[in-house]
């Protein structure tokens, strides 16, 4: 549930999307999660970086709502450090 007032998601519970079935309360948006787009942070190996990439369904409390998709609220992680080895290895 989206809080219209401030744009952020307050709650995340299992709906149909029936209004026939329930409503949300007067100030809110409900968003059926499973068909509603979230920007969330994945690791890109090309560019060793995190980047903001869409996912459906993965839209969180605390998440903002821009009027087409979720937003999270996290910021980005740190780069995943990989060691510098040399000459041979045995895992």
């Amino acid at each position: 549930m989206v809080n219209e007032a401030t744009n952020v998601c307050e709650n995340v519970c299992v709906w149909d999307g029936n209004p026939d079935t329930w409503t949300p309360p007067a100030g809110y948006l409900m968003l059926v999660q499973t068909d509603t787009m979230a920007l969330v942070w994945t690791w890109d190996a090309a560019i060793l970086d995190w980047v903001l990439t869409q996912a459906p369904g993965q839209g969180q409390i605390g998440f903002l709502w821009n009027g087409t998709e979720l937003v999270t609220n996290e910021t980005k992680p740190e780069p995943i450090v990989q060691p510098e080895t040399s000459g041979a290895q045995t895992l």
